[in-house]
């Protein structure tokens, strides 16, 4: 079973979420109100992704803000990939703004299934918690042509 670490990240007084996989753990603290920060610990692929994106986005009922932290995996497979991708969808569709780190696991199947760097990964997490609370971007705005 995967290791995850005994240090504690939480505002005072708020307790972490920890749930455990077959061969990962998922954990959830509140470094700031309203903004959640779930680790994966161990592997991530087919037997557990849809599992981490149901627990990630139930945190995300409760954030504004949400930061995925897989620099704890040890094995990240393909299966991985869609799990993010279904977690950019859902985070899109109830306005949570997210953002991601990973390890070097993470990072290789990314640079594979992912070489356009749609997803919003970070080197680390201080630079995660900081771009998920800074302004997003503007849209574009479609003008209709005159006639």
């Amino acid at each position: 079973m995967p290791n995850v670490p005994t240090h504690d990240t939480n505002v005072p007084g708020t307790p972490t979420d920890l749930q455990v996989s077959r061969t990962a753990q998922f954990q959830t603290s509140w470094p700031q109100d309203g903004t959640a920060v779930v680790a994966a610990f161990g592997e991530l692929d087919a037997a557990n992704g849809a599992e981490f994106v149901d627990y990630a986005m139930a945190q995300a009922e409760r954030a504004q803000r949400l930061v995925i932290d897989l620099s704890g995996l040890t094995f990240f497979a393909t299966a991985g990939f869609t799990a993010l991708h279904a977690l950019n969808v859902q985070t899109v569709g109830q306005d949570v703004r997210w953002a991601l780190t990973s390890a070097p696991s993470v990072q290789r199947v990314l640079r594979i299934c992912d070489p356009d760097a749609t997803l919003p990964v970070f080197v680390d997490l201080d630079e995660a918690l900081s771009a998920v609370h800074q302004d997003p971007p503007p849209l574009l705005h479609l003008v209709p042509e005159s006639s």
